[in-house]
């Protein structure tokens, strides 16, 4: 039988998350404003870039799967990283052929981005599904916790880091700095992931092979928890995502923000969203024996962020002296709960089908991708049509906010469906042991 990580080795796989978040911060960030401000490109180039990062990763399930056929999930995970640190390379280097227009140049930034999506995708699926396969349920919710915070401790200290050594901006800097950390986070996952499996175990003679990859497909859509869910994924986390792109710009033509006070309210959110990922992990283990479990925590998250994003419409209505930075803290906060309530809920629905982790992680991630790579598109369109056609600014944010609300309680109602639907439902009691 397989030993259950530690709290040792669940901060080892987080470093994993850590490495995966520098080097994809680098090419969705800092190559993005490169691109347009040093090398005066159309914001449409990048954009379209990380999109097609996005779409890449519906190859998720095929990397699940891949990792479910093999013995081991490490060598999929160092695989992915490798393909990630690869990409990155590539896309800065193709920079002084995209300043000069070149057709080869457009070729090789979209090889590169091909990459990062494959890289993230296989090492990102691989390692969600061994934590699905090796942590124990009670502390799935702290898992969840420690891995997404790390990952956003990896992009800070990323983005700090090259923040300084950049400037003064050339080229070849930028290409020393990429390289740099993206040999040193292949390098700090390698040695998070060394021997984290143990020895591979002989295969049994009565061991039954995986089925083919659509035939794993077909098995796990039959399941109707593991639908719900994938629609549950994808609805919260476009919600999640529409705000991305609009709460700045929200904020200075509503309230007369300056660049600088605007930019202050993404901390102010992240602050938020750092607090709820804390309290769910804390909470969501030391309580994972009641009835319930982390399905609690789903719901709350959900309705919570479709409240504040009421208030948020709200806002567009009333104008300058609603608390909008307590109103933003509190979105960031209810987005914290249910993203890590979430995760912690994909790891316990995986591990239910023994030997198939990899492909359900897969599905899941796909979904969130789809949703990731859609959200930010969807908000900033909407707030543009919405302006165009209505004539006005308040109007439009209110609209966009309120739909944002309604997927957000959409979403939460699948949690509760999914409690009332069978007596004993697998993904709304998460917290449960098995």
């Amino acid at each position: 039988m397989v030993t259950p990580l530690g709290w040792f080795g669940i901060v080892r796989l987080g470093l994993v998350q850590s490495a995966i978040g520098a080097i994809v911060m680098l090419a969705t960030s800092l190559l993005n404003r490169v691109m347009v401000v040093e090398y005066g490109l159309a914001a449409a180039i990048p954009a379209g870039l990380v999109a097609w990062h996005y779409a890449v990763q519906l190859s998720r399930p095929a990397w699940g799967h891949g990792s479910d056929r093999g013995r081991r999930r490490t060598p999929w995970i160092l695989f992915g990283m490798v393909t990630l640190a690869a990409g990155a390379m590539l896309a800065v280097n193709a920079l002084d052929l995209l300043a000069a227009r070149s057709l080869g140049g457009i070729l090789l930034a979209v090889l590169a981005f091909t990459l990062i999506g494959a890289g993230v995708g296989a090492a990102g699926t691989s390692l969600l599904a061994l934590l699905a396969t090796r942590v124990a349920p009670v502390r799935r919710a702290a898992a969840a916790a420690i891995t997404w915070i790390m990952m956003i401790v990896g992009i800070v200290v990323t983005a700090g880091v090259t923040g300084a050594l950049v400037d003064p901006f050339s080229q070849e800097r930028l290409v020393r700095i990429v390289a740099g950390v993206a040999v040193a986070a292949v390098l700090v996952a390698a040695a998070a992931i060394w021997r984290i499996e143990g020895e591979p175990a002989a295969p049994a003679r009565d061991r039954t092979a995986p089925p083919p990859f659509t035939e794993a497909l077909r098995d796990m859509w039959a399941d109707a928890d593991a639908r719900r869910f994938t629609l549950f994924v994808f609805l919260s986390m476009l919600s999640y995502s529409m705000q991305d792109l609009i709460l700045e710009p929200f904020a200075g033509l509503v309230f007369a923000f300056t660049p600088g006070q605007s930019t202050s309210l993404s901390g102010v959110q992240h602050g938020g969203v750092l607090a709820g990922m804390i309290l769910v992990g804390v909470g969501g283990s030391a309580f994972a024996a009641r009835k319930g479990g982390l399905r609690r925590w789903i719901v709350g998250g959900c309705i919570g962020s479709a409240v504040a994003l009421v208030g948020l419409a709200m806002a567009a209505r009333v104008g300058p002296g609603w608390p909008l930075s307590a109103n933003i803290a509190l979105l960031g906060f209810a987005n914290g709960v249910f993203a890590v309530a979430a995760i912690g809920a994909m790891m316990t629905l995986a591990s239910a089908d023994p030997g198939r982790e990899g492909t359900r992680m897969g599905v899941w991630g796909a979904a969130q991708a789809i949703a990731f790579g859609l959200g930010g598109l969807i908000g900033a369109v909407g707030v543009d049509v919405g302006r165009a056609l209505t004539g006005s600014t308040p109007d439009t944010f209110t609209l966009v906010f309120g739909a944002e609300a309604l997927l957000f309680l959409a979403a939460a109602s699948l949690a509760v469906r999914a409690a009332a639907s069978r007596p004993a439902p697998a993904w709304p009691a998460v917290g449960e042991p098995a």
